[in-house]
């Protein structure tokens, strides 16, 4: 019995220990299953989350590039509005050229025929200049918003009474007004406090608002400025019984370029820059300037307010400038010996029929090589000359006159009268040797008066 007892417990004892192996390789295995279950969800989520993530980055990717898109039509966009914007003010300023230009061509013709009365004769002369005029006023109005975009306008500031400023400008409107039979009243109040400012610049401050009224009044109709103090400010108010400004442009009336009708049927011409110059020079001196209107046919008024300083005007300070279109005498130049140079044939001659005219004794030349040969033979009591001339021009001229003995003309007063008008031509002309730098077109009583100082027969 013993053996088989023996051998009953050693089955037992194999099979327990089977049973053990058994049970330590399940869990084993059951461990390892969860393990790479565990691996196996490990790696679904992180393939979720890749797929998630490049969901995203492919929405990231669609939205940028939808808004490089959006970026580039809006660029596209605005660069064809500026394109078309260009084009609308070159076709607009070469009408506004060509309007004039064609009163001055077509009266002169018919000034040249000798067929026309007296009167007639001078409604076209009248023409002609008035015609010139606003010419030069479109030139003057470009490059006066060229100065400001570039920062380069400068003011002459000194205290100054507003009073003559306003009448100066209403005398230089007063002959357009007439024309369209439009009445121009003004009320002033004296001394209504200096304001710091630069009186020339104020003045076409007034000049561009009252013009502006008068383009938009009908004829018959009636165009008012007031001057007046407010409380620390001096305000200059113009109403016009005119066209009037609808609602939704009043925002808009002293933005550059800008026209409440820019359509080729329009009734009123112009830039659409005179009252951004208006809204620029305002600021430019600490004022403001604002607009009202009820509306269009009912008439519009301007205020432009400026505040008043505390110092007063010297004796002298308040220099008028004398209205475009004020016929000036000229200035006495009897026997003044001056030498003009100028490519431009018709500016010579309406140069020496000028100097002529106030006395002058006339030599015309028409290249540097011809002045300093006219300079060797005889030096004049003036030179005037053109700056730009071909070959050599005017600033190289006077430097080498500049450069010649007194006895030979190289201390001879000169004075640059030229078409180029940015301050640096100025400061550049003076430079060099000029004493008077003179824009054109010039009065020909500024031009005699600036010939009469060089030669010493005017203070």
């Amino acid at each position: 019995m013993e053996p088989l007892a023996d051998d009953i417990v050693l089955v037992v004892t194999l099979a327990a220990a089977a049973a053990s192996v058994t049970a330590v390789a399940i869990a084993r295995a059951r461990r390892a299953r969860r393990a790479l279950e565990a691996e196996r969800d490990a790696l679904a989520v992180a393939a979720e989350d890749s797929r998630r993530e490049a969901g995203a980055e492919r929405a990231r990717a669609a939205s940028e590039r939808e808004r490089l898109e959006a970026a580039a039509r809006a660029a596209r966009a605005e660069a064809e509005r500026a394109d078309r914007a260009k084009d609308e003010f070159v076709a607009t300023v070469s009408h506004e050229l060509r309007t004039p230009l064609n009163a001055v061509l077509g009266w002169a013709r018919l000034l040249r025929l000798g067929k026309l009365d007296a009167a007639a004769a001078s409604r076209g002369i009248e023409t002609i200049e008035r015609s010139a005029q606003a010419q030069a006023q479109i030139v003057d109005d470009l490059l006066d918003f060229s100065r400001i975009v570039r920062g380069q306008l400068r003011l002459d500031v000194r205290p100054v009474e507003l009073v003559p400023v306003v009448e100066a400008a209403l005398e230089a409107v007063r002959p357009a007004a007439a024309a369209r039979s439009i009445s121009v009243a003004a009320v002033l109040v004296p001394r209504a406090g200096p304001v710091a400012g630069d009186p020339g610049r104020l003045q076409q401050v007034v000049w561009n608002l009252l013009s502006n009224a008068i383009k938009f009044t009908p004829p018959g109709g009636r165009v008012e400025v007031r001057l007046a103090r407010e409380g620390d400010e001096v305000t200059i108010r113009v109403r016009d019984t005119g066209a009037g400004i609808a609602e939704d442009f009043l925002p808009h009336l002293f933005e550059r370029f800008r026209q409440a009708d820019s359509s080729s049927t329009r009734v009123h011409g112009g830039l659409g820059l005179g009252l951004a110059l208006v809204r620029h020079l305002v600021e430019a001196h600490g004022g403001a300037v604002s607009a009202t209107s009820d509306g269009p046919g009912r008439g519009a008024a301007f205020t432009v307010r400026l505040p008043v300083t505390l110092a007063r005007p010297r004796r002298g300070d308040i220099a008028r400038q004398a209205p475009r279109g004020e016929l000036r005498p000229l200035a006495g130049l009897e026997r003044v010996r001056v030498l003009v140079v100028d490519d431009d044939p018709d500016t010579l001659e309406v140069v020496r029929q000028v100097l002529e005219a106030a006395g002058a004794l006339v030599t015309s030349v028409a290249s540097a090589g011809e002045a300093l040969a006219a300079l060797s033979s005889r030096p004049p009591d003036v030179l005037l000359s053109d700056l730009g001339m071909p070959g050599e021009d005017g600033l190289t001229l006077i430097r080498k006159v500049r450069s010649l003995e007194a006895s030979h003309g190289g201390r001879v007063p000169a004075a640059a009268l030229t078409a180029y008008t940015q301050a640096e031509d100025r400061t550049e002309a003076l430079l060099a040797g000029f004493q008077v730098y003179l824009a054109k077109p010039v009065e020909p009583s500024e031009l005699t008066a600036a010939v009469a100082r060089l030669a010493g027969r005017l203070n």
